[in-house]
């Protein structure tokens, strides 16, 4: 019997159809990799390349293993390609077509790549290599790489110079780069943040204030946002909110070495010492901040503060030895030596150099003006701005005069401002644009005086005058020479004052100036009877030059145009224990 065929419904073959596609190259040619088959694996991503070759990756994948096997020239070629035909935002591209150009000598195309790349990649993923490759080129090319700018690093040099002008006292001008970073950068916390201090440290409490609550709604943990902030509600005496926080960063214990250290400072300053005791030693203890003067200094306030005075004196000699040139250290230990026991302490500073009263003793001897240090400490010229905008009248003329001594961009800024504001007091602006012209400022100025917006021509004030002769000012200019080292400004500022009223006075039949220095001589002897400085003719006759008779004269003259000897009989009367000139 014939055997009956039957079909098996299900029949097994050992035959796989394969997917042939750019993943199944590419696997291949990493396959080929791994053996170090480099022809088969450079067969195999030219054809991954050939099946997807609207895919940057594949053409760069096959662009890095013709660079490892040495042939450069063909690997920029795919580069380029891929940058102008398929993804120009790939800038990677750059940074191995900078490699491939170092490798064939050709430093100079390597360089523009390189610095194409710096300038155009977001990501920084090679910026280490990049960095380095930089350093051989400087070698080969004998000369720095022109680079303006990191992409990746976009608003890390704005922010570093910022950071500089705060630490250099230019709060002004950091206000201006950081509020520009800021739009720019939105989310970049620390320029708020720095941004925040500067707007402090100017007296522009609210829009501190306003920034910091911007920040923490951003990023609510942030802490530096936080101690700034803490920092304002002291400074605002709004107990209630500064105890809350309180409670938030007594119990926070921070990780990185920035964080420990600004929660340090920021105790300190909020008389939370022995929080801040503890904070400075560990970052003693770990040697994370190196040998910093500074921070035995902070440390040693703190252990002063909560009565370890033995600890404190040990931190001082260590302060010492590491800036032996410094009289801070010095002077604290001097405290120290002179308190008696059972006697209240002195208050001392955190901050890091000799207090106010210390360092502005007899500077008003000292040829010059103010020293450099004092020019520059941040500290002393956020006093000067606060106390520019939040001071009583005589503290402002005092910071108006010490402005005068500084006399850089951001005293020309803050006195232009202030000129301008309706309720300062007039003698106070009409005293700052003498400032300002002492400082150099020679452009009209716009000003609010008596309660008008106007503009200040370079020449004196004179609104009874309607020209200002050369030779008037002359007199001016060598009366003010001969007495800026031996007069402060509101002296100067008398003097200019007291002339500019004679020719008011007196025009338009103003006598015929023949010899010059004997008026400003007659100028110099009145402003020093005014602020009751020994003075004779005699004496500022041989100064200027000229015979007594006609310092004498002069000052006759001035005398009966302006009624100076009544108005001083007057004033001085009115003092107890005072005469009145002679």
């Amino acid at each position: 019997m014939e055997k009956k065929k039957r079909v098996l419904p299900h029949t097994s073959t050992n035959v796989v159809s394969m997917k042939m596609d750019a993943t199944f190259f590419f696997e291949k040619a990493v396959q080929s990799m791994d053996r170090f088959h480099y022809d088969k694996a450079l067969k195999y991503f030219r054809r991954a390349a050939e099946y997807e070759p609207e895919n940057p990756v594949n053409h760069c994948n096959l662009a890095g293993l013709l660079s490892e096997m040495g042939n450069y020239e063909e690997s920029n070629l795919i580069l380029q390609h891929v940058l102008d035909q398929i993804d120009p935002s790939m800038t990677e591209c750059y940074f191995y077509m900078a490699n491939n150009f170092a490798n064939m000598e050709n430093y100079e195309s390597a360089e523009t790549a390189i610095v194409h790349y710096l300038e155009n990649d977001p990501a920084g993923q090679f910026l280490e290599e990049s960095e380095e490759m930089m350093e051989l080129l400087r070698i080969e090319l004998d000369r720095p790489t022109k680079l303006t700018t990191i992409k990746s690093r976009e608003g890390m040099f704005e922010h570093d110079r910022a950071r500089s002008m705060l630490e250099e006292g230019k709060f002004s001008e950091a206000v201006r780069i950081l509020e520009n970073l800021i739009r720019n950068h939105p989310d970049f916390m620390a320029a708020r943040n720095n941004l925040a201090l500067a707007y402090y440290y100017m007296g522009h409490f609210e829009r501190s204030v306003h920034m910091i609550r911007e920040v923490l709604e951003l990023e609510p943990g942030n802490l530096h946002a936080l101690c700034n902030l803490a920092i304002f509600y002291q400074h605002f005496g709004d107990t209630e909110k500064l105890s809350g926080l309180l409670e938030v960063l007594r119990k926070t214990y921070p990780f990185h070495q920035d964080h420990v250290f600004k929660l340090a400072t920021t105790m300190g300053i909020l008389s939370e010492h022995d929080k801040a005791y503890r904070l400075f030693k560990r970052l003693l203890k770990t040697g994370e901040a190196g040998l910093d003067p500074c921070l035995f200094h902070y440390a040693a306030v703190a252990a002063y503060n909560t009565g370890r005075m033995i600890e404190a004196e040990r931190l001082w000699r260590q302060t010492e030895k590491f800036d032996p040139g410094s009289e801070i250290p010095k002077f604290y230990l001097n405290v120290m030596s002179r308190i008696v026991e059972n006697e209240p302490k002195p208050q001392v500073s955190y901050h890091y150099h000799l207090p106010f009263e210390e360092q502005f003793r007899g500077l008003e001897k000292v040829e010059g003006g103010l020293p450099d240090h004092l020019k520059k400490d941040p500290l002393v010229r956020s006093s000067f701005f606060w106390a520019l905008r939040h001071g009583d009248t005589d503290t402002k003329l005092q910071v108006i005069q010490a402005f005068g001594l500084i006399g850089d961009d951001e005293v020309r800024d803050a006195l232009t401002a202030f000129i301008q504001e309706p309720d300062e007091d007039d003698y106070l602006k009409k005293m700052a644009v003498f400032v300002l012209r002492s400082i150099g400022v020679k452009e009209p100025l716009a000003a609010v005086l008596e309660g008008k917006a106007t503009t200040v021509a370079p020449s004196p004030p004179s609104p009874n005058l309607p020209v200002w002769d050369r030779k008037w000012q002359s007199v001016m200019e060598l009366a003010l020479s001969q007495m800026s080292k031996r007069y402060d400004m509101v002296q100067q500022y008398d003097l200019q004052t007291l002339w500019v009223e004679y020719l008011s006075r007196v025009f338009p039949s103003v006598p015929k100036l023949t010899k010059l220095e004997g008026w400003a001589a007659a100028l110099e002897y009145w402003v020093a009877k005014m602020h009751r400085r020994p003075v004779s003719f005699q004496e500022t006759a041989e100064r200027y030059g000229v015979s007594v008779v006609t310092v004498s004269k002069n000052a006759k003259l001035i005398d009966e145009a302006c009624g100076l000897r009544e108005k001083m009989d007057s004033i001085f009367r009115k003092l107890p224990g005072l005469d009145s000139p002679s």
